[in-house]
């Protein structure tokens, strides 16, 4: 991969982290609730995924996609479930103006990688994704390890910075709200996001 072509890769990549989502709603979501160092794991558990994909690609493994629907389709529900689960935590949480962002335990910690990973994981478009966006920026014929790498760690830069953009101007929002009425329509809209994000994984079984 030339310099030329990892800036490209990684404008691309970072494009794609921001394009509107279940990933994105759900960070969305978690930052007007508690703030954007919330929405970290959550964001990690979504790259890590997405560089998993990203490397089954590199390695000419296609046919997982097509092989492993059953699979996808089992993660895909329990994703959904656990999304519609959330959104309704958010709708119905209780309204406090002086409510500070929830600071999570280490359990917590995993549990936030865990529900990114899977809301990654459970759409198998991402690794079709991968495997027709890869050749334009490296010869998969001529693939070492090196390339793999730079390609990992590019992903892993551009998806984070781009979902911790959004969970920034998320948390901000949230910020300049006062009132009960605004802190309720807030947690309302946000179980609203993250139960779109549940029905959009679901919508993707085609």
């Amino acid at each position: 991969m030339t310099p030329e072509s990892a800036l490209t890769f990684f404008l691309a990549i970072f494009i794609f982290g921001i394009t509107p989502g279940p990933g994105v709603f759900a960070i969305l979501a978690r930052a007007m609730m508690d703030g954007s160092r919330a929405c970290f794991m959550l964001s990690l558990g979504m790259a890590i995924s997405d560089i998993i994909y990203l490397i089954a690609a590199c390695l000419g493994l296609a046919t997982i996609a097509t092989h492993w629907g059953e699979l996808f389709s089992v993660i895909r529900i329990v994703g959904a479930i656990y999304l519609f689960y959330l959104g309704w935590k958010m709708w119905t949480a209780p309204v406090d103006v002086d409510t500070v962002p929830t600071k999570l335990d280490k359990k917590g910690h995993r549990l936030s990688f865990l529900q990114g990973f899977l809301i990654s994981a459970s759409n198998p478009k991402v690794i079709l994704f991968y495997i027709a966006f890869l050749p334009t920026f490296m010869d998969l014929s001529t693939l070492q390890g090196n390339d793999i790498l730079l390609a990992s760690g590019l992903t892993l830069i551009g998806l984070m910075l781009g979902l911790m953009l959004i969970a920034g101007f998320a948390s901000r929002a949230r910020r300049l709200l006062t009132s009960q009425k605004a802190i309720r329509r807030l947690n309302r809209s946000a179980g609203s996001l993250m139960v779109g994000a549940g029905a959009f994984l679901l919508s993707r079984s085609n």
